[in-house]
């Protein structure tokens, strides 16, 4: 028997722990899942024979380390900052490590001594990142084989709520963690490559320059560059590449009003407040607006939209924004705290609300002096709350990659990510028996 041991038992975290149970008989597998929730995993087990629920620090080396020591692999659902503390561990005991997260600098550090140690780090195994590699590069080779020369490349992904749970003048509800949603997009400035020219886009200009898609069947969508795209064309040996960008998915009108949370500096995390009372949305709005005895906030915020925004208006009125509701915030928060629990109060997923998982990929590529397009899209509906299209398209393609590590299957060592055939290819493959699948059209230009 194996021994599984999974870090956080989060909401992220449901689809994969279901994967590994449900074959855990087959394979002989004991999952070992940890969380400080106890109750959160005995839910998720539901009375399996195969899962454990424990209950500890994972934060904590002299807590987390036995445990590793008795595991064959480790699944760490964790902050992603912790993930490098955890591969010195696995490192130590030759466990093998997953992870749905970025690689960093540190645990790239790590290649030569995860592969003295005989182990494989797989990290990037989520959806985004994740799912987004392992869809884009068998595009990518297989263009390669045949000849062919990638000329553009364009990526978008967004978690979004499922046109029959779309309810709201935003159409947008959190699928994700919130704070990752008001912080998105800051700290350095969006860049990419189009033509052979660099471009950057700073915090403040990120939600003015979008492009346009329309997806059959699923309507339109706008797309605002995520992070730094020109790091990709090493990750997908397109280096000489003219054109690469890396974009995140929302429905058309949402990043014209987040643009202006944007420009009033409501999405600052960067100082606290202070306020002489309770903070209710309206007070933290006017502490934004400029003062005028005068006018009231409704008409300061009008005033503060031109023109082209002023049908904008609704939508922040729908959120509350002018409410005199006492918000659950300490003095001292930061604007993106205030902000993050306004937001919350109207964008979470109601009860019976179904989320939406969308990917969509643009290639371009010349082939024996001929000129071709390829449009490869996937969208994903959830199941409930627990099995969230987000739960389904993070878990998966980790659960399918630490099956294909305990049977064998895959065999290489070392930090790395999933970009060879022989890891994209058979996770794809199952991955379409959970209706998690693209579509592709090829046309010539």
């Amino acid at each position: 028997m194996k021994t599984i041991l999974v870090l956080g038992a989060g909401l992220s975290a449901s689809t994969l722990i279901r994967y590994l149970l449900n074959n855990s008989v087959k394979h002989d597998w004991t999952v070992r899942i940890v969380d400080q929730d106890l109750n959160t995993v005995k839910k998720k087990i539901n009375g399996h024979v195969n899962g454990v629920a424990l209950s500890f620090n994972a934060l904590n080396p002299d807590e987390r380390r036995p445990e590793i020591q008795k595991a064959d692999l480790v699944i760490s659902m964790l902050p992603a900052r912790f993930h490098t503390e955890v591969a010195l561990d696995c490192i130590d005991f030759k466990t093998n490590l997953i992870t749905p997260s970025y690689i960093s600098p540190e645990m790239k550090a790590l290649d030569q001594k995860a592969k003295d140690a005989g182990i494989v780090i797989m990290n990037e195994i989520g959806v985004d990142p994740g799912l987004d590699h392992m869809s884009a590069m068998k595009i990518i080779h297989d263009i390669k084989n045949k000849g062919g020369e990638v000329l553009t490349f364009k990526s978008f992904c967004g978690g979004l709520i499922a046109p029959e749970s779309d309810d709201n003048p935003w159409n947008y509800k959190f699928t994700w963690n919130p704070r990752n949603v008001v912080l998105a997009g800051q700290g350095s400035a969006a860049c990419y490559i189009r033509n052979n020219e660099f471009k950057y886009i700073p915090y403040e200009q990120l939600f003015k320059r979008l492009d346009y898609i329309t997806i059959e069947g699923y309507g339109d969508f706008v797309g605002y560059a995520n992070r730094d795209s020109l790091s990709y064309r090493e990750t997908y040996g397109l280096e000489n590449i003219p054109t690469i960008f890396r974009g995140t998915l929302r429905r058309p009108g949402y990043c014209a009003a987040w643009d202006i949370f944007v420009q009033l500096g409501m999405t600052d995390d960067s100082y606290k407040m202070s306020f002489s009372g309770d903070v209710t949305p309206r007070s933290f709005l006017n502490a934004f607006l400029p003062f005028n005895t005068t006018l009231s906030v409704e008409d300061k915020f009008k005033a503060f939209l031109n023109d082209n925004q002023a049908q904008l208006y609704s939508k922040f009125e729908w959120l509350g924004l002018f409410g005199n509701n006492v918000l659950n915030c300490k003095d001292g928060a930061t604007p993106a705290q205030i902000l993050q629990e306004i937001l919350v109060a109207k964008l979470s997923l109601n009860e019976m609300d179904k989320d939406m998982l969308v990917m969509l990929h643009e290639f371009e590529y010349e082939l024996n002096g001929s000129r071709h397009k390829i449009i490869s899209h996937m969208v994903n509906i959830g199941e409930d709350q627990t099995y969230t299209s987000m739960s389904n398209t993070v878990g998966l393609p980790a659960a399918i990659c630490a099956k294909m590590i305990l049977t064998g299957e895959l065999t290489k060592t070392g930090v790395t990510l999933p970009v060879q055939p022989e890891v994209y290819d058979p996770i794809l493959k199952e991955l379409e028996s959970f209706d998690i699948k693209f579509v592709e059209k090829e046309t010539a230009l």
